[in-house]
């Protein structure tokens, strides 16, 4: 298996891009937007969980099994979040008053 070589440049513009969604993120939770603070948290780490994964890890220039793999885990962590939310949203919940 040949290994890919990167160049030290990709990665300083991967750490740089890292770093300014850093401070997108701390804008964001500075700016008041609601039930969207949430939503826009993790879409911005998920944007930086893809980065590390395809640069930092190499997935980018792997064999396709690897990410044949990667994609069967974001499957099964897809189910478990669905199993859980539905769980949650399912629930009775019964007002914070009525205790014992």
């Amino acid at each position: 298996m040949s290994d890919h070589i990167v160049p030290i440049r990709t990665y300083f513009v991967i750490f740089m891009t890292l770093l300014i969604f850093t401070l997108i993120t701390v804008g964001v939770a500075l700016v008041d937007l609601g039930r969207f603070n949430v939503v826009v948290a993790l879409a911005i780490a998920g944007i930086k969980a893809t980065l590390v994964v395809l640069f930092f890890m190499h997935v980018r220039w792997s064999s396709p099994l690897t990410k044949i793999f990667i994609a069967a885990s974001l499957f099964w962590l897809a189910i478990l979040l669905g199993f859980t939310a539905a769980d949650y949203i399912s629930r009775a919940w019964t007002p914070l008053g009525l205790s014992w």
